[in-house]
């Protein structure tokens, strides 16, 4: 998969695309991530990008006229235009069925905003996929474009070490349960001892005491996951 970031700030994504599993999977070629600075596209001799809103108002508005050539050019740089992914707080919920959306992509460009957003004409002109991480207010895009980066990666074939993993995971398709409590050694620290059962050897009994963890899990921390109905998409 290729993901094509749209900021102002690329240096936020630089020490996140150099560690851990995202750094193995861009070396192993299994992910392609390019950073663009939008501020390029800026055409006077200040590199303005943003300017008062109409009407008066705090803060300021990204500009339609640097936004949209940035986009369109982005887009022309690989003969699949992809999916373009505008990260606000106005968009749909980022959900895991979302994930499993976007992962089935082959291009993903993801558009950060800043200060009060985008001049509206960007969303008419560029229609993206409109796409929020929760219901509270950032800085800017660049996190949001993470947590898209992250929970995708996830889904990439030969990005995890084990391909079970991901499918496990709580909010996967299907799961509507939180994981159950985990533990390794030491067995017992500060007096808290790992549960008997899951040093017994029998995997049929640790599988029954997995499940109704997670079920007891689930009904004290999140009982809305066990009363949606499936269809519906779950917000983070």
């Amino acid at each position: 998969m290729r993901i094509d970031l749209i900021t102002l700030f690329p240096g936020i994504f630089e020490g996140y695309l150099s560690e851990s599993i995202l750094k193995d999977a861009i070396e192993r070629g299994l992910l392609d991530v390019r950073s663009h600075y939008m501020r390029q596209w800026a055409n006077d001799k200040h590199n303005t990008m943003d300017d008062r809103p109409f009407g008066g108002g705090p803060g300021m508005v990204l500009k339609v006229d640097r936004v949209v050539p940035c986009v369109e050019e982005v887009r022309s740089y690989d003969a699949n235009p992809g999916r373009l992914v505008m990260l606000t707080p106005q968009g749909r919920p980022l959900t895991q069925r979302v994930v499993e959306e976007l992962a089935r992509e082959e291009r993903l460009i993801l558009l950060c905003g800043r200060y009060e957003g985008f001049d509206q004409r960007v969303v008419d002109i560029l229609r993206p996929d409109e796409i929020s991480i929760g219901d509270y207010v950032l800085n800017g895009g660049e996190v949001a474009a993470m947590a898209i980066i992250d929970s995708v990666m996830r889904l990439i074939p030969g990005v995890l070490g084990d391909e079970t993993s991901a499918s496990l995971d709580s909010f996967s398709s299907g799961n509507r349960l939180l994981e159950e409590d985990q533990y390794t050694r030491p067995r017992v620290y500060r007096g808290l001892s790992a549960p008997d059962i899951l040093l017994s050897g029998d995997h049929g009994l640790i599988e029954k005491w997995r499940e109704i963890n997670r079920k007891e899990k689930t009904f004290a921390r999140r009982p809305d996951l066990l009363d949606d109905d499936p269809s519906e998409e779950r917000g983070v």
